[in-house]
């Protein structure tokens, strides 16, 4: 992990390492799953081993590959075989469990053709057998299955319409859903199997329709919804007309829905959250708390357009100074969250970089006052960075080193700013993926 030289270097490192300890995703699954002889137990159920002919993983997600090596640990020469896609570059050595890479957030070729293996071999399951599906962020764009007249070139389009267009998860995920064989329950139903599905979760609430569009959840949204979506952010006339027509024989009952959440279907299926970012949040606290400081946890669900919430944040710091509100320095502030970005220019960056920057505009000249924001990941947006870490002096770098922070928010490109004034923080693909974390230290 490299972070930018400061102060708070060494205490930050520490934070930031705890929280992504605390939501490993390999560790989250050994608390969750347990095997005792013959007997698999996910959270409060038991799975007798002897009952089912064949035990099959597959999954998929940036943080499936360590959640896979943990299972076949734990189910040893009782795994049958298994499948998962993970992000490029996110693959760990597994025994049994094929490991496939594809592209994210942009579905691609790799990406429809391991879904094709991995829905042939959950379709091939009986009811004699088990199957333990792993997910994780990111598992949406991993395993695109385009339905009946869509192209992935249709899915690629429409998919980056709505990352463009500052679409939260959720809308983007009713629209994929209604494109899909597989989400939005798509691959349940494909399978005769008893499924265990086990989620680390990066959805506000941990939504089971909405983490990675539900394969093996109930869906209750409607191919109207998908339709209403598209028209809300103005992209309807745009989207490809393979997808505008599939949405359209939907909304009119033409088209079989998505099972929904009283379909039989799932009377055959758990789910079991094994961590989310409270959990990483939780870490950080303690942290800042053993460090001295007076911490408090501002939000676990921070929404909305990173620029206006970043500013929002680092405004924090003000009232802090001048009114010891909500608490008195030194203080660290704690959030987790989704933030959204509504693409506007044609630059490099992502959600938690734009925060950080329109947090450094809001803290301009404060002494001793940083605010940091991650990706828990270890990729924001599709740059290298996991974030950035900022201070009341960043503003004042940046334009004496002629670095228009403004021109990269409008531009939406913090990336090449934050690295000019190396100001990016960097870890790699961390072994897990939970919700973007966010910090305000005041000292």
């Amino acid at each position: 992990m490299q972070l930018p030289a400061s102060p708070i270097k060494p205490m930050l490192s520490t934070m930031i390492r705890r929280a992504l300890d605390a939501v490993n995703a390999g560790t989250a699954l050994r608390r969750a799953v347990k095997k005792d002889g013959n007997v698999l137990t996910v959270g409060s159920r038991r799975y007798d081993l002897r009952r089912y002919e064949r035990v099959v993983v597959v999954g998929a997600g940036k943080a499936t590959a360590p959640m896979a090596c943990t299972i076949e640990r734990i189910l040893g020469r009782r795994l049958h075989s298994g499948r998962i896609i993970v992000k490029y570059g996110h693959v760990v050595p597994t025994e049994r469990i094929v490991v496939e890479e594809a592209a994210h957030p942009l579905p691609d070729r790799a990406g429809q053709l391991a879904a094709e293996r991995l829905r042939a071999l959950a379709s091939s399951l009986t009811g004699r057998d088990l199957l333990i599906v792993l997910l994780s962020g990111g598992a949406s764009s991993l395993m695109p299955a385009p339905a009946p007249g869509i192209t992935l070139v249709d899915k690629q389009r429409v998919t980056k319409q709505l990352l463009r267009c500052g679409a939260n998860i959720g809308e983007i995920n009713t629209v994929r859903k209604h494109l899909s064989n597989l989400k939005g329950g798509r691959l349940a139903e494909s399978t005769k199997a008893t499924i265990v599905t086990l989620i680390l979760s990066d959805v506000l609430g941990d939504d089971l329709s909405a983490i990675a569009s539900g394969p093996t959840a109930p869906d209750p949204t409607t191919y109207g919804e998908a339709v209403e979506c598209l028209k809300r952010y103005r992209v309807w006339s745009s989207a490809p007309r393979a997808v505008r027509k599939r949405l359209e024989q939907g909304r009119r009952g033409r088209l079989t829905e998505t099972p929904k959440p009283r379909s039989p279907i799932f009377r055959r299926v758990q789910h079991h959250i094994i961590g989310n970012s409270e959990l990483a949040i939780a870490a950080v606290t303690r942290t800042a708390r053993e460090a001295g400081l007076r911490t408090i946890i501002h939000s676990t669900t921070l929404t909305g357009e990173a620029r206006v919430v970043g500013a929002q944040f680092g405004a924090l710091a003000r009232t802090i100074l001048a009114k010891k509100d909500p608490v008195s320095k030194p203080c660290c502030i704690v959030a987790g969250g989704e933030t959204t970005v509504t693409v506007q220019g044609t630059g490099k960056g992502g959600r938690a970089q734009e925060f950080a920057v329109a947090a450094a505009k809001a803290i301009a000249g404060l002494p001793n006052v940083w605010v940091a924001a991650i990706g828990t990941d270890g990729t924001d947006g599709p740059t290298s960075a996991a974030g950035a870490l900022v201070s009341g002096d960043t503003l004042a770098l940046a334009r004496r080193l002629g670095v228009n922070l403004d021109s990269a928010l409008t531009q939406n490109n913090t990336f090449p700013a934050l690295r000019r004034l190396r100001s990016l923080i960097t870890t790699g693909p961390t072994g897990t993926n939970v919700n973007d974390l966010y910090l305000l230290l005041v000292l």
